[in-house]
């Protein structure tokens, strides 16, 4: 498989290097001498059955190389194409996710059990913080429904996620440099994960999920920025209180918890205006408008009805 190459982007639409570097330069700025070894990915995908989802887009896809080989993964290296050349040893199967908390039926739930869930393929946008998006075809089910399953209580507010921890076979999880705290955790409010578009991922592009991706099975929130889409997940609980979220806790004046997609609301270092759909164009490709909400609005903004987004990014 060839790694993907972006677009180049015309330099009067590029910020000076002082100004914008990456969201990386907060983390010490290591990542210059950070290399890892290891070989290209080399799990093998296996065909998904699924029903066609409610939710398509009269959009071009972006092309599958791209999804597979420009992407944030961080437990694998913080370069754009580390995930796909440093996750040939993470090992997907045998897999387990527990769901527990406030729930009055906690319950610990195989990979084999989850994919018998309804699964059905979804096309969403999917917008990175950092200013490029794409549109990919899922293959998952409603978070709702694995959740309806454990009873949530009354108390029950919101939901926290939490990614697996295999320093052996995710090589940014360990060494001297760790770009993050791990495990990596992520969060939402109760009706955030209940909302019908929210769903829990377990394929893209009618096959099982890339260990780059987030195998075997990952959030999806299409109106949020992509990091809130915590991957290869091995616990979900159930809270009162609004739960610890990695990248709001690594700096916090950039990253907040909620982290709607909003083209008013600008990156401290750049702007969310426009967003450059990658694999789109030639050598000079045109940026995009960013859509409220990714283009959910219509299904999404009464989730937040009164609350001042600007203070809650």
């Amino acid at each position: 498989m060839s790694v993907y190459q972006p677009p180049k982007i015309p330099a009067r639409e590029i910020t000076p290097k002082g100004i914008y570097l990456s969201r990386r330069t907060f983390i010490g700025g290591a990542a210059a001498g950070f290399a890892l070894g290891g070989a290209a990915a080399t799990a093998v995908a296996a065909p998904l059955q699924a029903m066609p989802g409610p939710y398509k887009l009269d959009e071009k896809l972006t092309p599958k190389d791209a999804v597979t080989s420009y992407n944030n993964f961080y437990e694998f290296g913080v370069g754009k194409s580390d995930p796909a050349q440093n996750s040939g040893d993470f090992k997907p199967t045998p897999w387990a996710v527990s769901v527990e908390g406030l729930v009055n039926k906690p319950k610990t739930f195989g990979l084999e059990e989850l994919l018998k869930m309804p699964l059905e393929e979804r096309t969403y946008r999917m917008r990175c913080v950092e200013g490029w998006s794409m549109v990919i075809p899922w293959i998952g089910f409603p978070l709702k429904a694995l959740l309806d399953q454990v009873e949530p209580q009354g108390s029950a507010k919101y939901v926290s996620f939490e990614t697996v921890v295999r320093p052996s076979e995710m090589p940014g999880q360990s060494g001297f440099f760790q770009p993050l705290p791990w495990p990596y955790v992520e969060g939402l409010r109760l009706d955030e994960a209940n909302h019908p578009l929210t769903i829990l991922a377990v394929g893209l592009y009618g096959e099982t999920l890339p260990n780059q991706n987030g195998a075997p099975i990952r959030l999806v929130v299409p109106w949020k920025y992509g990091f809130k889409g915590i991957k290869s997940i091995v616990k979900i609980k159930l809270v009162e209180k609004q739960p610890e979220t990695t990248w709001k806790n690594s700096n916090a004046r950039e990253y907040g918890f909620y982290s709607n997609v909003n083209p008013a609301v600008d990156h401290p270092r750049w702007s969310q205006a426009t967003e450059q759909r990658i694999g789109e164009g030639g050598l000079f490709p045109e940026r995009r408008p960013t859509l409220p909400f990714n283009g959910y609005a219509d299904e999404v903004a009464s989730l937040y009805a009164g609350m001042d987004l600007k203070v809650n990014y």
